[in-house]
């Protein structure tokens, strides 16, 4: 009879523990409720605030509501939730230290009509996503990242020759720089140094639909899904029209490239080359079931968004950089003049030099503050409630980090809005501890993993170009200097509109010099 007694007992136990559970688990559910939300603008029925954010620079009102309630606002749009983050210190609290509950993505009703599927950097957090992440990781973890640098230099001195070639589409030569460490890594291509067709891939591609990649965006599909339907004489079907030019766009830009890797494999002097794609697809060939279609959809997916992320960012960066230096000389000169106390004329700057250029590290660091090329990182989504400092926030809250806010800190930064590398030098003339680098890539989970890639990228251009070019206001045909306020195209990529520019080799750096280079690249 034990065992019997026993056997009721236990159930006996087990109900009344369940239930205490529930109970429990109410009384919590209960307190949470009862807990407030962030502050943040009243909103309007149904609508919640989205008639009072600007749809097109939502940064600036997010940045506005930060100094009116704080660090943590809460907006309602329609019947999404978002919670603005405007402070790096909050970002951390919640996006570095609790990543279990913020490493997810909000939903974007954008991303597959427009093809942008292809990116896993718009993944939900799971198991494909950290599958992509561990492939990416073995390309371009830290260790390796050092092994680029020598193609980082070389790559940064052909751009130069394209410069003074061709000045007037300094754009185009960004691009091709930013993808030719990307594009070898992944796929052993080595880019043309002009005219690329994987590069005018890129372009065409990713230009028309970037600005499409935002909540704000999104929502407008999200609540209207039947524009996607609509036939293509009718009112209002273009949308449906740019969506499907877009995902096939992307598409080619994913295949194109992995179809010249297997076109090669075959090819004995090809098989020396070693390159993400190629490896991963020898190792999936040599598997009992040759053909894993999640681990190739990873692998596709990993190399478009390495792809994606170098033009959308490097490139980027790049074009702010050259705007600072046409709207500010005095930093292009006293950026020159460290480089010729440290480094002479004689010869171009390496790596090896980086630790006694602090200046160009600092105009680096303010080339990532001063004009945030993603303004609004890429949103988070909580997979759970969470409470943080006597806040409520529910699951399922879009969680957006305000970079623009963390930028233009006053405290933090005085004179936010000028470009001025010198705040990022201590009175030792040594760097200080304060790295944008540790906010421009993300928080959490979901930070960059080409972080250390990506920043020799930007250094190796920077160091190079202030070495050798001169880079100075656009001018008529008169002669006459042209004057311009700059602008940006907006969207989840902040790009700086073309602007009039001069750009000539320094005075030391005769025809002859570059002629060299010239020929060394060809």
């Amino acid at each position: 009879m034990a065992p019997a007694v026993d056997s009721r007992l236990a159930i006996l136990a087990g109900i009344l523990l369940f239930f205490g559970a529930v109970k429990a688990l109410s009384k919590s559910t209960r307190r949470r409720n009862k807990l407030s939300l962030p502050p943040g603008p009243v909103p309007l029925p149904v609508l919640g605030n989205i008639l009072s954010v600007d749809s097109r620079e939502p940064w600036l009102t997010y940045t506005d509501l930060g100094a009116a309630y704080g660090d943590l606002v809460f907006l309602r749009m329609i019947d999404e939730s978002i919670v603005v983050v405007n402070s790096q210190h909050v970002a951390e609290a919640l996006l570095d230290k609790r990543s279990r509950i913020y490493s997810n993505r909000p939903y974007l009703a954008t991303v597959e009509p427009y093809g942008f599927s292809i990116s896993f950097g718009f993944m939900n957090y799971g198991y494909e996503w950290r599958l992509c992440r561990r492939i990416f990781h073995q390309t371009f973890r830290p260790e390796l990242a050092v092994q680029y640098r020598p193609t980082h230099i070389r790559r940064a001195r052909e751009m130069i020759v394209n410069l003074v070639d061709d000045p007037q589409h300094y754009h185009d030569h960004f691009a091709t720089f930013s993808l030719s460490i990307v594009m070898s890594a992944i796929y052993g291509y080595d880019i043309s140094a002009r005219d690329d067709p994987l590069v005018e891939n890129v372009v065409k591609a990713l230009v028309p639909g970037v600005s499409v990649l935002t909540p704000q965006r999104s929502l407008i599909l999200k609540k209207f899904p039947f524009l996607l339907k609509l036939p293509d004489w009718c009112w209002g079907s273009s949308m449906k029209r740019v969506a499907r030019v877009s995902t096939e766009r992307l598409n080619e830009m994913a295949d194109r490239p992995i179809r010249h890797v297997r076109q090669h494999m075959a090819d004995s002097s090809f098989l020396a080359r070693s390159s993400m794609v190629a490896e991963n697809l020898r190792q999936i060939e040599t598997q009992e079931d040759a053909f894993n279609p999640v681990f190739e959809s990873a692998l596709r997916k990993t190399a478009s968004t390495a792809v994606m992320a170098a033009y959308e960012a490097t490139a980027t960066v790049l074009k702010v950089f050259f705007l600072a230096m046409v709207l500010h000389p005095d930093v292009q000169k006293r950026a020159q003049e460290e480089i010729d106390s440290v480094v002479g004329k004689e010869r171009l700057p390496t790596f090896e030099d980086r630790a006694s250029l602090p200046y160009i590290d600092a105009i680096v660091r303010e080339t990532f503050r001063w004009e945030p090329v993603a303004p609004l990182g890429i949103s988070h989504a909580t997979s759970s409630d969470d409470v943080y400092d006597g806040y409520f926030i529910p699951k399922g809250a879009i969680v957006t980090y305000n970079t623009w806010a963390i930028t233009r800190d006053e405290k933090r930064y005085p004179d936010a809005s000028r470009f001025m590398p010198e705040r990022f030098i201590d009175v030792n003339g040594a760097l200080t501890s304060d790295d944008p680098a540790q906010y421009f890539f993300g928080f959490g989970r979901r930070r960059c993993p080409g972080v250390y890639t990506a920043d020799s990228s930007v250094w190796s251009a920077v160091v190079t170009v202030l070495a050798t070019l001169d880079i100075s206001s656009g001018k008529d045909d008169q002669g006459k200097v042209i004057t311009f306020t700059p602008t940006f195209n907006p969207g989840v990529i902040r790009s700086p509109a073309d602007f009039p520019c001069c750009i000539s080799a320094r005075s030391h750096i005769h025809s002859g010099r570059v002629d060299s280079w010239r020929t060394a690249e060809s």
